[in-house]
């Protein structure tokens, strides 16, 4: 989807236009940098930088979307690229690689907007990929948002996926379908309910893991993307209240 075809469908969705994101580099180490675009409201309550999943990167119309809906509710994004995505690759890169991106993004985030308090997190695979960079060592963010957890592979319902988030000391937020082949609701809930007031768990009724509702359920694909926008908002608003 075009930039332009991007921003109309965001007015659609959020009423309002939406700003041009400002292209930017990261630099992961001395020798590799990657791409990322930062979207900001006119006034920012909070930055989440935005991982996205394997196989679609920071253009991705998911991510696109998401960024524009948010930007609407006063949350800032920044979305990157994973080196592999970078290159052009179709082979996801291995996990330190992958972590050392989430903390480099991190990183940026802080430098760039140091007045706003930073979360992170992503879609499927980019969301893993933080939630193992913060399991790892704190990435000095106040909690992360997943958008479609993958807690197994498709249709092979297992948990250990998730053992490494008992580590995770900082809030989190589950945004899921309950149609996820990805994260099956008997393995996803009592994960969560084990993490105790750390994980909140929002569920998508016969959303999949691309968040796509059938049109039998009465509801469009874009009523799910402004919900997921609205809770993610207030569970944001909960945690920076004090801030």
């Amino acid at each position: 989807m075009r930039a332009g075809h991007r921003r109309t469908a965001a007015r659609v969705l959020t009423g309002s236009a939406v700003s041009e994101a400002k292209a930017l580099t990261i630099a992961v180490g001395d020798a590799l940098r990657v791409s990322a675009l930062l979207q900001m409201p006119r006034r920012a309550e909070a930055l989440l930088v935005f991982a996205h999943g394997a196989g679609a990167g920071m253009h991705h119309p998911f991510l696109a979307t998401m960024a524009e809906v948010l930007e609407a509710r006063g949350i800032a994004t920044l979305r990157y690229q994973f080196p592999s995505m970078e290159k052009g690759s179709k082979r996801v890169d291995p996990p330190k690689l992958a972590q050392a991106t989430v903390r480099a993004a991190v990183a940026e985030a802080g430098r760039r907007k140091p007045d706003l308090p930073l979360f992170a997190g992503g879609k499927s695979f980019g969301g893993r990929m933080t939630s193992q960079a913060e399991a790892e060592a704190p990435l000095g963010v106040q909690g992360l948002i997943f958008f479609g957890f993958p807690l197994h592979a498709a249709g092979r319902p297992a948990h250990e996926r998730g053992a490494h988030l008992s580590a995770v000391k900082r809030p989190m937020l589950f945004l899921q379908g309950t149609r996820d082949s990805l994260a099956a609701l008997g393995e996803m809930e009592p994960l969560c309910t084990g993490l105790g007031k750390r994980a909140t768990l929002v569920l998508f009724q016969d959303a999949d893991h691309s968040f796509h509702v059938p049109a039998k359920s009465g509801r469009k694909d874009a009523d799910i993307r402004l919900e997921m926008a609205d809770r993610a908002h207030s569970w944001i608003q909960t945690l920076t209240a004090d801030v």
